[in-house]
């Protein structure tokens, strides 16, 4: 097996970043526009459509497809990025992370703590990272197999099918805000107070939006429209979640003990980053839906750059690591999710 020399990885593939960022200005600032652009029109066009089902259906069912593209242009390619910092250097305060707040049952703050700083600082590392099988998957032998984890197919899908809720209680359930014994490792400078506070305001924000208030500005089209948003959010949730678990949780995907990466190097981060992560093969419009997370091999390496860079850096990145010997794992979406199948099934048993 050949020996990987940490230093180099890590300077080669800073050279990358620092390449790309230094190329960043106008055009990526058009992107991300024209991109809120179309996600406002899609929006607007998708509600109107959807009042007007009832001269026909069809009119109904293009209403439906535009808010859920709508909804995952928002929290994929917007919002998701946004929140990262990947245009704080606009000065754009509706494109700024701290300010940004997507349509999506999940805290902006909340998803801050969790994903931008646990996830992406301890990928996939055994007890740090709480985005590895969202405490209800086992997906690996670093847990302990539960009688539970037989049925945990059936959990996925309730998962999936919930999946802006499971986002949006990830940090309350590791947290033991509701149930159970706070672990004695766990440190947070927020208080349960304000955790349930975030959560519930947040949540009862989002269900007001789609569930009471434009359906009741349909009038007598109250059903139609309020039929239209729950599709539309069932199928933003079967998207992104699909995504993000194929992004993640493949059979390739390795996991990481604490003790492993103790006084890690640059070069050890960078490796750990691409052995937890699983790339998408697909055309451009499927890497503008994924939030270009379908490169995300690429977005655990460099989180702070703009999302519509990691095309150009992908093919880079794999040279790089191809000479270093490591593993590149890439393919299909159908491959990448029939894996992800695979690992859950794998992991339901001893």
């Amino acid at each position: 097996m050949k020996t990987i020399n940490y230093e180099q990885l890590a300077s080669e593939l800073d050279a990358i970043k620092m390449q790309t960022l230094d190329k960043v200005g106008q055009k990526d600032a058009d992107y991300i526009r024209s991109i809120v652009r179309k996600q406002r029109l899609c929006e607007w066009s998708g509600r109107i459509l959807l009042m007007l089902g009832f001269i026909q259906p069809l009119l109904w069912v293009a209403g439906v497809l535009l808010l859920a593209l709508a909804k995952i242009l928002d929290n994929m390619e917007i919002g998701h990025n946004v929140m990262h910092g990947q245009y704080d250097w606009m000065n754009d305060k509706q494109l700024n992370s701290q300010h940004y707040e997507w349509d999506i049952a999940c805290d902006g703050q909340s998803w801050h703590r969790v994903h931008n700083f646990e996830h992406h600082t301890c990928t996939n590392i055994i007890g740090k990272d709480r985005d590895f099988g969202y405490g209800l998957l086992r997906l690996s032998n670093d847990f302990k197999w539960r009688l539970k984890n037989i049925w945990q197919f059936i959990t996925y899908i309730n998962l999936t099918v919930l999946f802006q809720w499971g986002v949006s209680y990830h940090e309350l359930a590791a947290e033991r805000v509701f149930m159970g014994k706070k672990k004695e490792s766990r440190e947070t400078d927020v208080s349960h107070a304000m955790l349930k506070r975030r959560f519930f305001s947040k949540g009862a924000r989002q269900l007001i939006k789609d569930y009471a208030l434009f359906p009741l500005l349909a009038g007598p089209l109250f059903l139609w429209v309020l039929a239209g948003n729950f599709l539309a959010n069932l199928i933003r949730n079967l998207w992104t979640s699909t995504i993000i678990f194929c992004g993640h949780f493949t059979e390739e995907t390795k996991t990481f003990n604490e003790q492993d990466c103790v006084n890690e190097t640059q070069g050890q981060w960078y490796y750990r980053q691409v052995l937890g992560s699983s790339n998408i093969n697909g055309a451009n419009w499927f890497h503008i839906l994924t939030g270009h997370l379908s490169c995300q091999i690429e977005h655990h390496l460099f989180p702070d750059m703009p999302s519509s860079r990691y095309q150009e850096v992908a093919p880079k990145v794999q040279a790089v690591l191809k000479k270093h010997g490591i593993a590149y794992n890439t393919g299909g979406f159908f491959k990448q999710y029939t894996s992800v199948l695979k690992r859950i099934l794998r992991y339901s048993f001893k």
